[in-house]
């Protein structure tokens, strides 16, 4: 077996259809957000725009954050010294988990190392927990929901995205008494619409299910303190499992659950994703504790935030772009090429200090490929005239070339 051949296959089978990815070296400038310093190829520095952040309010970059974090790391040192459950948990990760579960009116949270786990490891569990369950998982939910119904080893069901017909479909099928979950999404991040929450409840109660809800992308931008979706439109009491980030507006680092105190518990002890991971640095727990305590009382930046996505999104209309439908802060922006919208994001940096990156399959089904756009508070109009400058340039030079998918009205 040539082993170096396999893997070399493997990556050029990659780079033969276009979504083979490179990562730009960045570094964020520390209160300038969205602005950077980009290291090319060739080691020059650059100065560019971040135009597809998840640091969606700029917290990472806010004095209260980074200074809990500085003062956790002179009081306590840098690691957290062990797993949570062995000499791992500190009174920064206790009071974060107090702050989450306040956040989301719920007996309890669960912090584990990144969302993706939190996902993976909770949904994998439910299935050691729960004899005979059956899960239902929307066909949009994200990599790590997927990873985590095949973990849990039960009978599962794809149902149609947002398509509340159809789950109810599949739950009638199913025998009343079995444990159920319906696993679902909030905001999905690729097309920027909003899950069927209150409908979904609804049919949860009917047919005796659990809820279990992502809102990754909404915690912190949506309702009235940030605890996401559920919260603006009045479902948090509904809803049976949260999950969340803290690695997106929260600015820092970190995934979490928060549910009923037996749930959380019966997690906790029995996730091998969360008891056999070293924990979080408490300083990472600070900060993303102060970034959560901060938003519950800063409306004023989801407003600001709001209007800025709609603002981009009006903007980008207005100029003939075909900005894909979306109710929420994410502005994606079809292309439907791979090797062109890897071309695009190329020239748009390298000429214009813009940075984007290239949405391509797997994220995204082929024949969709996207620019995927995040205004933040802190994008100016200016900004926005540099953008649609540049992209004005870039769409041209593509569709000089000859070819498909470049349409503009």
């Amino acid at each position: 077996m040539n082993y170096e051949a396999a893997f070399d296959s493997a990556v050029r089978r990659v780079k033969a259809e276009g979504r083979y990815r490179v990562f730009a070296n960045l570094m964020r400038k520390k209160g300038d957000f969205p602005n950077a310093r980009w290291r090319t190829p060739d080691g020059d520095v650059r100065d560019v725009t971040v135009w597809c952040s998840n640091d969606y309010l700029g917290m990472g970059q806010i004095p209260c954050v980074v200074e809990s974090m500085k003062s956790a790391i002179d009081e306590v040192g840098s690691g957290a010294g062990g797993t949570r459950n062995i000499s791992g948990t500190t009174h920064y990760h206790v009071e974060l988990e107090h702050s989450l579960a306040d956040l989301h009116r719920k007996d309890a949270a669960l912090l584990f190392t990144s969302g993706y786990i939190a996902n993976e490891a909770t949904l994998a569990t439910l299935g050691k927990i729960l004899p005979g369950l059956i899960i239902f998982s929307d066909e949009l939910n994200h990599a790590s929901m997927i990873e985590g119904v095949k973990g849990a080893r039960c009978e599962k069901h794809v149902w149609r995205h947002n398509d509340i017909e159809h789950l109810e479909e599949l739950l009638k099928a199913a025998p009343i008494d079995a444990p159920k979950v319906i696993a679902f999404e909030s905001v999905y991040s690729m097309d920027g619409d909003i899950g069927p929450i209150e409908a979904v409840c609804d049919l949860a109660e009917k047919y005796n299910a659990l809820t279990y809800l992502d809102e990754v992308h909404a915690v912190g931008l949506y309702g009235l303190r940030g605890a996401g979706i559920a919260e603006r439109d009045g479902l948090m009491h509904r809803v049976d499992i949260i999950e969340g980030t803290l690695g997106k507006a929260f600015g820092v680092m970190g995934g979490y659950i928060a549910a009923d105190g037996a749930i959380v518990d019966a997690i906790r002890s029995m996730a091998p994703g969360f008891i056999f991971t070293t924990a979080l640095p408490p300083s990472l727990a600070a900060g993303a504790r102060a970034s959560v305590e901060y938003l519950k009382s800063s409306n004023h930046l989801r407003e600001k935030h709001q209007e800025r996505a709609a603002t981009l999104k009006q903007r980008l209309a207005d100029a003939g772009y075909p900005v894909m439908p979306s109710v929420t802060h994410i502005v994606p922006v079809k292309v439907g090429d791979p090797v062109l919208c890897k071309r695009i994001t190329d020239r748009l940096l390298e000429d214009h200090g813009i940075y984007v990156q290239p949405i391509n399959y797997p994220t995204v089904p082929r024949g969709t490929e996207r620019l995927r756009l995040t205004p933040t508070p802190l994008h100016t109009d200016e900004m926005f005239d540099q953008l649609i400058c540049a992209l004005d340039q870039v769409w041209e030079e593509a569709s000089a070339e000859g070819q498909d998918g470049l349409a503009r009205a």
